[in-house]
This record gives structure tokens, C-alpha cells and sequence, in this order.
């Protein structure tokens, strides 16, 4: 059966980026048709923590997606990083989904329980959030992409293809 997933990424921030990692990983994503999972796209969300929030909040509503992949960039990291925690302050909210297992067979991608201190993990937390006030909660995970370059592009990209299908799997 088919799974509907939604994926999210950001825009730039600075203005000597050229694109965003998480961005343009999704757009490799969109390029390939024999994905069998129905993926839903909610690119270049803005900088901005509670727009941001309000509007993949407002897209959860209007899809009732069965996963949720949420991803930024993370220009310091070599690999793909599972976040497993999101804090507000001393609040901390955990994936319901099985890290260990998502990642199984990955070659350049790691768990991580720092999401870092910028939009993204306050993204994570309001997703996170929201999501566990609906029962069932829908599974989410934050996923932060490294800087993409020809090299590493296939292995990233082969990582991330493998996180939607076990996920669709789990």
C-alpha cells in the first residue's frame, strides 16, 4: 500500500548561500519517478521559526500524511544526521520512530541528539508537538543534510532514498 510522506526543507538564510543542502537533496528526491510511496513536497520553507511552523502544521492538516520528514542543512557535518531529540528550554520531545532500525544498512548517516539551537530544531520540537496532541501521533523525523558536492551526492542521496523506504516500512 502506499504511503503518503511529507517532506520539508528550507531556504537560504545568508546571503552568500547558494542553495540549502536539505533543499536540494528534495529536489534529487523529486527527480526520481520509481519511488513507490506517494511524497509531498513543502520545499524552501522560510527562515523563520513560527511561519514556519504554522505552515508545515497547516500542511499536516490538509494532507494527514502518514510520515512526516522534516530536513535542514547542516554545513558543519559530513553525514546525514537522524535527530532523535527536539528541546524547548528544559522540554525535550523524542521521535517515536525506531532510529536504529530507520538507519540499518546506511552508509553515511548517523543518530544525532543535538538538533542545534536555529530554526530547525525549534521546528522539530513544534512538529513534535503538534503532532503528539493527534492519536495515533503521525511518525516524524528531522533529518540534517551536510553540505552536497559531486562526491558525496550519490551516497547521501542513496541514504536518504533507503530512510523513506524503512520508514514507509515501519
Amino acid at each position: 500500500m502506499e504511503k503518503t510522506i511529507l517532506l520539508t526543507s528550507f531556504q537560504t538564510w545568508l546571503r552568500d548561500q547558494q542553495s540549502n543542502s536539505s533543499d536540494d537533496l528534495l529536489m534529487e528526491v523529486s527527480k526520481i519517478a520509481a519511488i513507490p510511496h506517494d511524497l509531498k513536497f513543502l520545499r524552501c520553507l522560510p527562515v523563520d521559526l513560527h511561519l514556519a511552523s504554522s505552515l508545515v502544521i497547516q500542511k499536516i492538516g490538509e494532507l494527514q500524511p502518514d510520515y512526516i520528514i522534516c530536513c535542514g542543512m547542516a554545513a558543519s557535518r559530513t553525514k546525514l544526521s537522524l535527530e532523535a531529540v527536539a528541546r524547548d528550554g528544559e522540554r525535550v520531545l523524542h521521535t517515536a520512530v525506531n532510529l536504529p532500525k530507520l538507519v540499518a544498512g546506511a552508509t553515511i548517516t548517523e543518530i544525532s541528539h543535538d538538533c542545534g539551537k536555529f530554526v530547525c530544531e525549534g521546528l522539530y520540537y513544534s512538529v513534535l508537538d503538534h503532532l503528539y496532541q493527534t492519536q495515533p501521533p503521525t511518525p516524524c523525523i528531522f533529518v540534517h543534510v551536510p553540505l552536497l558536492n559531486p562526491e558525496n551526492l550519490p551516497f547521501i542521496l542513496a541514504d536518504f532514498l533507503l530512510i523513506i523506504n524503512n520508514l514507509a516500512l515501519s
